[in-house]
């Protein structure tokens, strides 16, 4: 019985005593520990770095969300007159209610409309020329000029379209001298090929054209503001919603100014809603599908 007993097969030898032990006993497990141990810490850090961003974001989205609470709040009762979509504000003085913002609407979206007839064509061609055509030292001028172009201040744009509109060649003050100011804001490289970045391409014009929208400084020195309606660009005064915007910000102790600057902050913000939603709707719908 004990020679039975103690008989082993040759594989026994071969089989571990604790199936759980890794290859190499202890200093099988040292290794897996240090392996684990850097995994854990990756974590670790992953989940403190999503919770800061969301901590951050949120943070970020405190002052946005009062701003927007804010200039709903206080401009959304003249938006639900049609008064304000179809009047214009001559003969309106600041103490008085009433009045609209067509003259303004309307005065802004020509001055944009402008800045896009000029500022597209030039931004497609130069990116086309630099992307498939650009070397040598002309294309590193025109690179090092659009990069300038991006981050002019809009006043120094506006100064200098003053400088050369009005004191050197003596033309008067009007919209279609802040357009060329928004022009030069507007002018950037975009590295398209035609054929396949359409979509793309009119998602950055609307977007474009958003963000001059709100341009006040050029219109403060190039476009002095009217409260007629004006459909001339080059000649008088020209009726923009920013410019709106500042001259009831001047009377801003009086309620009905301070309401009618509210109603056209929040009307220049549903417009440039419009034209980002525009723009994504488009960049959805015409991007090249796979």
């Amino acid at each position: 019985m004990s020679a039975i007993t103690d008989e082993r097969r040759p594989d026994d030898a071969a089989v571990p005593d604790d199936a759980s032990t890794p290859p190499g006993g202890g200093q099988g497990r040292d290794a897996l520990r240090q392996m684990s141990s850097p995994h854990r810490a990756r974590h670790v850090k992953d989940v403190i770095a999503r919770v800061v961003m969301w901590f951050c974001f949120f943070l970020a989205m405190i002052p946005l969300v009062w701003i927007l609470w804010t200039v709903i709040s206080k401009g959304v009762h003249l938006l639900g007159s049609m008064q304000w979509w179809t009047g214009n504000q001559r003969n309106i003085n600041s103490d008085d209610a009433g009045g609209g913002a067509r003259h303004a609407i309307e005065g802004t979206l020509q001055m944009v409309g402008m800045t896009a007839l000029i500022a597209v064509p030039i931004g497609i061609l130069t990116a086309v020329y630099l992307v498939e055509y650009g070397r040598g030292r002309l294309a590193r001028a025109i690179s090092f000029t659009v990069d300038i172009l991006s981050g002019v201040p809009s006043i120094v744009a506006a100064l200098f379209i003053y400088a050369v509109w009005v004191t050197t060649f003596g033309l008067s003050r009007s919209g279609f001298a802040a357009s060329l100011a928004l022009v030069l804001l507007r002018v950037t490289v975009v590295k398209v090929v035609l054929r396949t970045a359409f979509s793309g391409i009119i998602t950055g014009v609307l977007l474009g054209i958003a963000r001059v929208m709100g341009e006040t400084a050029p219109l403060l020195i190039l476009a002095p503001y009217t409260k007629n309606f004006q459909r001339d660009l080059f000649h008088g005064n020209f009726p923009t919603l920013p410019m709106m915007i500042n001259q009831d910000r001047g009377d801003f102790a009086l309620a009905t100014a301070a309401e009618r600057m509210w109603a056209a902050a929040l009307t220049l913000i549903i417009l440039v809603l419009l034209l980002n939603i525009i723009g994504r709707v488009i960049a959805y719908f015409g991007s090249v599908k796979k």
